[in-house]
């Protein structure tokens, strides 16, 4: 399965003033695989160690973690020569070892010669953060996330319709009908099994739907044995009730969080440092309100209003409830609308852009705002092919952007600054 983050590593591989890679992102995205990859296809040799695992290794972390004592210990233990420019060296679940993620920084000051990455799951997660402190500057972060719509069609052999998409796209004109419904079936599977590697492995192993709901239930287990083993008690009850409420939250009408969803009584200072949590690990993805759309966009943000969204659309599905046969029939349903906006976050967020909505003092709501270099774009987000929207106009009228963006399942155009995009084509904003 092609990943488009490799060009990203191949560029860190051959740089000159390279320092030690940290991957990041939420748990089952892909990383040990993708660095196992590097180290397979990229250089002659790999060490590989997972310190979650292996005790005895990470054992090697918890004194000296002198870089070339430690390199020494690492070939005793693997039997593998370390070779400077030939090997790949792989710290594999980084935040089970703290100490280990505080040798980065000695990695990239004495040995800058070697390759070293690190993945981890839960790095944004302060875990005895009062004893050991995180490389700054020391190291090259990249982060992963689930399988956007582009890198399913990859995954899909479906390249050549990714390939249309972009063409049509950088052209602003419709799709070829056959290829337009092509996508819109795709991208209506792509809903149900979502970006996870796993569920995606599940539906191509077997040609089949069925067992994608097994396979994002045991991720979704996953999830919530991480916040049992890195939380207190107290506080993984509050981590797993933000979590569950989270379809509930988007089925309202207003989807803006509220902690009474969660608990009757509940507020910021109860559930806080849960969802900070969530959205440190991965799990969700926070979308904050701003109600001044003009750049930057982060000044403007009110840090107590915002959306959260799963961090996989599949997940999303699984969580709900919602058959599969009713998001694959494109059937009407209400839920549909938060499932569509989950989808384009997951593509926007993949793609680098902080979440962002807006929403003035009115009534007034747009899905999405962008920031493209000093470009403020308003981006609204429709279910299906009806796309009159009160909202999206009010917006024109305040800010006069050069253009807008409408995402529904309409076939490509334009018309009086608005460019109408298929869903299926969010990848490429």
């Amino acid at each position: 399965m092609e990943r488009k983050i490799m060009k990203d590593l191949l560029t860190w591989k051959d740089k000159a003033d390279r320092k030690p890679l940290l991957l990041h992102g939420a748990r089952q995205v892909g990383k040990t695989y993708l660095l196992q990859k590097l180290g397979r296809e990229h250089f002659e040799n790999m060490v590989y160690v997972n310190l979650e695992k292996n005790l005895s290794v990470a054992g090697f972390f918890q004194d000296n973690i002198d870089p070339c004592r430690l390199l020494r210990y690492l070939e005793a233990s693997t039997q593998e020569k370390i070779i400077p420019g030939k090997t790949l060296i792989v710290l594999d679940e980084i935040q089970a070892c703290e100490r280990a993620l505080t040798s980065l920084k000695y990695f990239c000051e004495e040995t800058p010669e070697y390759h070293v990455a690190a993945a981890g799951s839960l790095l944004g997660v302060a875990i005895h953060r009062e004893k050991y402190s995180f490389p700054v500057g020391k190291v090259e972060t990249c982060t992963l996330f689930p399988f956007d719509f582009e890198e399913y069609l990859l995954a899909r052999n479906k390249g050549y319709l990714a390939e249309e998409i972009r063409h049509a796209y950088e052209a602003m004109k419709p799709l070829p009908e056959p290829l337009h419904a092509e996508a819109t079936e795709l991208y209506r599977e792509y809903l149900v099994i979502g970006g996870m590697p796993a569920s995606i492995e599940a539906y191509l192993r077997e040609n089949s739907f069925l067992n994608v709901p097994d396979v994002q239930g045991e991720i979704v287990n996953h999830y919530v044995a991480d916040m049992a083993k890195y939380a207190d008690n107290t506080e993984s009850v509050r981590i797993r009730a933000c979590f569950q409420s989270i379809p509930a939250q988007l089925a309202k009408e207003n989807k803006k969080f509220q902690y009474k969803v969660v608990q009757r009584g509940g507020s910021a200072a109860l559930f806080g440092s849960a969802i900070e949590w969530l959205a440190c690990a991965g799990v969700v993805m926070k979308c904050q309100r701003v109600q001044n759309a003009m750049e930057p966009l982060s000044v403007y943000a009110d840090l107590s209003s915002f959306k959260l969204y799963m961090g996989d659309v599949g997940l999303l599905t699984s969580q709900s409830g919602i058959s599969q046969a009713t998001v694959l029939s494109g059937a009407e349903n209400t839920f549909m609308g938060a499932m569509t906006e989950n989808y384009v976050a997951q593509q926007f967020a993949a793609k680098g852009y902080p979440l962002y909505y807006w929403a003035n003092t009115g009534t007034a709501e747009l899905d999405f705002l962008l920031q493209k270099g000093s470009d403020v774009i308003g981006v609204e987000v429709k279910k299906g092919e009806h796309t009159k929207s009160r909202s999206l106009s009010v917006f024109v009228n305040e800010y006069k952007p050069d253009y807008s963006i409408r995402l529904s399942l309409k076939n490509f155009g334009e018309s009086n600054g608005v460019k109408a995009i298929p869903l299926y084509a969010a990848f490429c904003v």
